[in-house]
């Protein structure tokens, strides 16, 4: 199991940069109306999970590369979310709440999800209650995610089908159905 997800840049001096530009994003965006942010640049709807493609993936904090990395995912695969677009940027968000910059290129549509709590989560081998476990996965734990019915989303973990309540994992919206 792995929990760096990211690590900083020393001596980058930006993180409190860029906790006031994402408050002031945060602050303009509020004032659009809610259909004016149903689809980004590319069309695609924002927000939307998608996943790293690539390891190392520069995040910088601003949309183009004159902006600083402001850290530096180490994992491919991992759950983001797009929260903004500008042109071939793609602001992303961490399951921490970390919020950086990176080239549409380093992200791809695949769905991935993070297993969530403080405690093991049973994969069931049906989306439901009752339905014997075929595994269990702690907090941290990276699965492909296959599918979400809007209560249960089936993971494949280290090449083993498990469905897990959609309300411990993160890489799916409450309520969310993915196909």
């Amino acid at each position: 199991m792995f929990r760096l997800l990211r690590m900083a840049i020393p001596g980058c001096p930006i993180g409190a940069f860029a906790s006031a530009l994402a408050g002031a994003l945060l602050t303009a965006l509020a004032c659009f109306p809610a259909g004016a942010l149903a689809a980004g640049e590319s069309g695609l709807k924002v927000p939307r999970f998608v996943s790293l493609r690539a390891d190392p993936v520069n995040v910088r904090a601003g949309p183009g590369v004159r902006f600083p990395i402001a850290w530096v995912f180490v994992q491919n695969d991992l759950p983001v979310e797009v929260v903004a677009e500008y042109e071939f940027w793609r602001r992303i968000r961490d399951l921490d709440g970390a919020e950086g910059w990176v080239h549409k290129s380093l992200i791809s549509g695949d769905r991935w999800a993070i297993v969530t709590g403080e405690k093991p989560r049973p994969l069931r081998r049906e989306p439901k209650a009752k339905a014997p476990p075929v595994m269990r996965a702690e907090a941290g734990v990276l699965g492909r995610l296959l599918r979400c019915n809007g209560q249960w989303c089936q993971l494949r973990i280290a090449g083993r089908k498990g469905w897990i309540r959609q309300a411990y994992v993160w890489g799916a919206y409450p309520g969310e159905t993915v196909d």
